[in-house]
């Protein structure tokens, strides 16, 4: 029966925008085993795209509602399932997907097994999902965007913040999982960016610690100091932005492994390279997560297939050789407005969650939410 829970749920989260593709060798089955007892698996399969209530999800499953209640409330600390709270009204709960959702929250606690599954299986994951929809951007960092470049608000981090009020600031998952196998690095580990609603869920899994505006504006500032890529949620309303490095990062270490991850990410940038005033510093090589330049006979190498816009090697280019620049119109990237609307362009392009699927999500929420009123 244990299996057969992991196998349905698998098959569900599968369903779910990102998806959950399956391996030959079922390490995708060894990580919901981890993550969730048998009950809970068969319990989340019960879950869909819709936020309802415990009493809602407690009648399809036929259970008692307080029982439903208190489970779906420790899946939801555990980061294995979402949950929305708003008001004095009763929290509604959720499916997550695998990523973005369950991996990121299972920050601070990781295994080395589990770290060991989840690297046998990031590559099948990306090559099924990510790399057909990806569910973050690459923006520049501000000091790159200069000479009179145009970037435009949702492809600037510190307009981004003016959307919210609310900050946390969290253990970035990625860095983490590296150092638990030693092949970590020296970047900060605390510069997951999250805001609004998904910085109140993270408080409510005891996750970061919320700071000011203020405090994340002078983060983002550091963040070219340090050496990160700032990468929003893949929409122009965000709730996050992860401050991520080429050593470390799951979306960024999978990328680096293709011949041309700048077509592969969601940038509206380019560097443009003038080696007539290169001096040959080599700033830039150490800098780029991409391995987009190197050094030969003091000499930049430049491959502009490689560059995801990150402005990283602008901003340390003491002669101005490496400039940053918008790419042509028509591989100007198309950000959806909301995060919602990323994950329906990516089911669709996974073929999943089509209209006819979601209308039949819609009607059996409702029949279920007027049941459980008739039922009182």
């Amino acid at each position: 029966m244990s299996k057969q829970a992991y196998h349905k749920l698998a098959r569900h989260l599968d369903n779910l925008p990102s998806g959950f593709p399956a391996t030959e060798s079922g390490v995708e089955l060894r990580i919901l085993e981890r993550l969730f007892t048998p009950e809970e698996a068969e319990l989340a399969t019960h879950l869909t795209i819709i936020g309802e209530e415990a009493k809602v999800v407690a009648k399809r499953v036929g259970i008692d509602a307080a029982q439903a209640k208190r489970r779906l409330e420790k899946m939801a600390r555990k980061g294995l399932i979402r949950d929305e709270v708003s008001g004095i009204k009763p929290p509604k709960y959720l499916a997550a997907q695998f990523a973005l959702g369950i991996w990121e929250l299972q920050v601070d606690k990781l295994t080395p097994e589990f770290v060991k599954d989840l690297e046998e299986y990031l590559t099948t994951f990306m090559d099924e999902g990510w790399a057909k929809m990806p569910q973050m951007r690459t923006i520049p960092v501000e000091a790159s965007i200069k000479h009179g470049i145009e970037a435009l608000p949702h492809e600037k981090a510190l307009e981004l913040l003016e959307q919210h009020d609310t900050f946390m600031v969290a253990p970035c998952v990625c860095r983490q999982e590296r150092r638990m196998i030693g092949a970590g690095c020296d970047k900060p580990e605390h510069y997951c960016l999250v805001m609004g609603t998904i910085a109140k869920l993270f408080h409510r899994n005891k996750v970061g610690r919320f700071v000011t505006k203020a405090e994340m504006v002078e983060m983002i500032k550091q963040a070219d100091k340090h050496g990160l890529v700032l990468q929003p949620s893949n929409s122009k309303e965000i709730v996050n932005i992860c401050c991520c490095c080429g050593c470390c990062c799951g979306i960024l270490t999978r990328f680096k492994k293709y011949p041309r991850p700048g077509e592969m990410t969601y940038s509206a940038f380019i560097t443009t390279y003038k080696q007539e005033t290169c001096v040959g510093c080599g700033t830039c090589v150490r800098r780029c997560p991409m391995d987009a330049l190197s050094l030969e006979d003091k000499k930049i190498i430049f491959k502009p297939e490689r560059c995801i816009g990150c402005g990283l090697c602008n901003t340390t280019c003491p002669t101005d050789s490496l400039i940053l620049t918008r790419r042509p119109n028509h591989k100007q990237p198309r950000v959806p407005r909301t995060f919602d609307g990323t994950m329906l362009r990516l089911a669709h392009k996974r073929g999943k969650l089509k209209i006819s699927e979601i209308t039949s999500i819609l009607i059996k929420s409702g029949i279920d939410r007027l049941l459980t009123l008739r039922s009182k």
